[in-house]
């Protein structure tokens, strides 16, 4: 096992003497640096677990080291100290993504905190083509043995299925193997096969020429086309049509498309993810998919827990999510009373981590004090007592009525997204399509 590495950025060698000893005690291999400029070097040059930096620093201080390794390499954990900090630098710090910020003098239990959370809580975090960062929050064994799963295939070429509820975070996973591997300068394409008609998706993945239908007014290309040396995410793929599973198996196999009325194929390097919720062994048994292609795809399995399983991931992911939204909402929630945290701790999390994101996101508008309190997580629960049971008793409708009603309400609830309230409703997001199409036809013929 590669030993760890830990670079100190201390112009005052005595302050490191105590942080020397337990590093070394835990294992790690300790390189020093006097002044910012000397680190960055280092950092270009070798790959550190960790970076331990003082704030005032000769030729490049705290602050512009931790832009500069940002830019190297945004996914080790940057540690920034200092004794006579101002707040502003601290927040600006935060900001810009440092793992803490910690006033001096640095305790014996400060720097085991440090240690214990650097081992035992995992972020993975990539860059993607515009510099923007995402993260993978958690600390849960399984869930880091799967990052490292994904960092190790990243480079492959064979295709990969991931499995999971909605909202365990399946298309974070995608672009996490993307941005780790030698594709990561190349296009990440992500097209969601249940929110389009089969009409449409074909057109949508494999592009179409001019004329080559009604409304075909101009050349097209397709997702795959544009993804051309990259990664094409097929988010949902069981719910695509079984005509188009046979095209999309051909694709695979031959390496090359054809255009909707095009005349020759074309050739295409696309690394292709694919995600599902549902049951894909029941589909298989059922004939919805097919298993020729589902063995095309499922060269590299990854399976996502649901957050019921990584509930020692919820204090950690309630935090981030605090911080996000503290940003953008201009908000200073300090954290969660131990009573909200144990509220979400006893949760099923139907949702997972999206209900939590949700949940938090709500909670910090709701707030009035420092910290987020039970109430603030739930709504009124007499009025969603309410929501829930409005149309439970409707003894002068017919079951029919009562459902379109009851559609219309989750699409209401949903700001008119489909695969929300397909989730909701617990229905694919074909058969809500279905659905509505059924109630446009009723209300033409009406008139």
């Amino acid at each position: 096992m590669r030993r760890k590495k830990v670079l100190l950025v201390e112009n005052d060698s005595k302050g490191c003497l105590t942080i020397d000893k337990i590093f070394i005690e835990s294992g790690y291999y300790i390189t020093k640096a006097r002044d910012g400029l000397s680190a960055f070097e280092k950092i270009v040059r070798d790959h550190y677990d960790l970076v331990i930096s003082e704030l005032h620093l000769p030729q490049m201080n705290g602050i512009d080291l931790l832009k500069k390794i940002n830019e190297v390499n945004g996914s080790v954990p940057v540690i920034l100290t200092s004794a006579n900090a101002r707040v502003e630098e601290a927040v600006e710090a935060m900001k810009l993504g440092a793992y803490d910020f910690i006033l001096k003098p640095l305790t014996v239990e400060m720097i085991k905190i440090i240690i214990s959370q650097i081992s035992n809580g995992s972020t993975g975090t990539v860059k993607d083509r515009s510099g923007a960062k995402f993260t993978i929050i958690t600390k849960n064994t399984e869930m880091n043995r799967l990052l490292q799963e994904a960092r190790d295939i990243a480079d492959s070429q064979a295709s990969v299925f991931i499995q999971g509820e909605s909202g365990t975070g399946k298309e974070l996973f995608a672009r996490y193997i993307h941005y780790n591997s030698n594709r990561k300068d190349r296009s990440f394409v992500a097209i969601n096969c249940s929110a389009l008609p089969e009409t449409l998706l074909e057109s949508e993945l494999f592009g179409h020429e001019k004329g080559s239908f009604t409304g075909a007014l101009f050349r097209k290309k397709g997702k795959f086309e544009i993804a051309n040396h990259g990664t094409l995410l097929l988010d949902e793929i069981s719910e695509m049509d079984i005509q188009l599973q046979s095209k999309l198996l051909r694709v695979l196999q031959e390496r090359e498309i054809d255009r909707i009325g095009g005349i020759s194929p074309i050739s295409i390097d696309v690394r292709v993810i694919a995600t599902t919720n549902m049951d894909i062994k029941k589909q298989l048994k059922d004939g919805k998919f097919r298993e020729d292609l589902f063995y095309r795809l499922n060269v590299i399995p990854f399976h996502l827990p649901p957050l019921r399983e990584r509930k020692d991931d919820i204090p950690l992911l309630a935090n981030h999510f605090i911080e996000k939204y503290n940003s953008i909402d201009k908000r200073t929630v300090k954290g969660l009373t131990e009573e909200a945290m144990k509220a979400l701790m006893s949760m099923p999390w139907k949702g997972n981590v999206r209900e939590l994101e949700n949940i938090i996101e709500r909670a910090i508008l709701m707030c009035k004090g420092d910290f987020i309190d039970t109430k603030d997580l739930f709504m009124n629960e007499k009025n969603k007592e309410t929501q829930e049971t409005k149309y439970t008793f409707m003894p002068t409708v017919s079951l029919k009525e009562m459902e379109e009603k009851v559609i219309f309400h989750a699409l209401d609830q949903t700001n008119g997204n489909r695969t929300h309230a397909a989730e909701i409703l617990g229905i694919s997001v074909r058969t809500l399509r279905n659905k509505l199409n059924e109630y446009r036809e009723k209300m033409a013929n009406v008139r």
